[in-house]
């Protein structure tokens, strides 16, 4: 009663937004990161200064993607260029790496300060799955994956990860691409038929249906179900305890281009 179709027997999760609450302070040290950027280039150049959009800009050019590739995309929609520099650039350099890293300074600092905290729905869920004999991996762009998922007290339930660290040193490319959750069923040793991709980020649920895996749930925390259906989620749930004891409906119905939402309340996927 997982709420998955009977081919499926591995759960790819990926980490902030899905499993637990990071994807705000993601998030939040974006925004920190780039509105300084931004302001000091303003200065610098004498054009206005318009602010990172948490909503729009995050969603678009940032989530779920290796954080370079956010710099990189989310400073191209404002037709700005930075040297590339090099993955260990310090984070006061202005290059692609370096205000990357910057990001990354302040993202520890605050989940050091705050803690991480799971979805209680997401954490339910990896129970059943584990007591339903499902095969279960994190696939996360985050090159602080391993440290979220032990300060949130998921290491029990998940057996294996691949992150920015893994990717950087194989050589994967980034969601939308699918190598990383190729890379996940690899691990698990099954099929990307035979495996769910769970996604909260467009570029994630794009790279679960450029993988042809055998399911993509579509993990809606910020209202853009129809923008997840349109990348290619077969279905839509805002939490994953919808999809406990029956309440994902008919795990067969596609979600693309149409109807698949689970609604929370009485209503069910339509």
């Amino acid at each position: 009663m997982l709420g998955l179709p009977a081919h499926v027997t591995a759960c790819l999760f990926d980490l902030d937004g899905v499993l637990t609450q990071t994807a705000r302070v993601h998030n939040a040290a974006w925004a920190e990161t780039f509105d300084d950027f931004l302001r000091r280039r303003a200065a610098a150049t004498g054009e206005p200064f318009r602010p990172y959009d948490p909503g729009d800009d995050y969603n678009r050019y940032v989530d779920g993607r290796p954080r370079a590739d956010g710099v990189r995309t989310f400073l191209a929609s404002r037709n700005i260029t930075l040297p590339e520099g090099d993955p260990d650039d310090p984070p006061t350099l202005d290059t692609v790496n370096g205000v990357g890293n910057r990001k990354n300074v302040i993202l520890l600092q605050r989940i050091h300060a705050d803690g991480v905290l799971p979805y209680q729905g997401s954490v339910d869920y990896l129970h059943a799955a584990r007591a339903a004999g499902l095969r279960r991996a994190v696939v996360s762009a985050s090159a602080n994956a391993a440290d979220v998922v032990a300060a949130a007290g998921l290491e029990p339930l998940i057996e294996a990860r691949v992150d920015g660290v893994v990717a950087r040193r194989r050589g994967l490319r980034g969601k939308p691409h699918p190598d990383t959750f190729l890379a996940g069923a690899e691990l698990l040793g099954v099929r990307p038929d035979q495996a769910v991709v769970f996604e909260d980020a467009l570029a994630g649920v794009a790279a679960g249906r450029a993988g042809n895996f055998g399911y993509v749930v579509g993990v809606d925390r910020v209202g853009q179900a129809d923008a997840l259906r349109a990348h290619g989620a077969d279905i839509v749930v805002r939490d994953l305890s919808e999809l406990l004891g029956g309440a994902g409906g008919d795990p067969t119905a596609s979600g693309r281009g149409g109807a698949g939402t689970a609604q929370a309340g009485p209503e069910v996927v339509r």
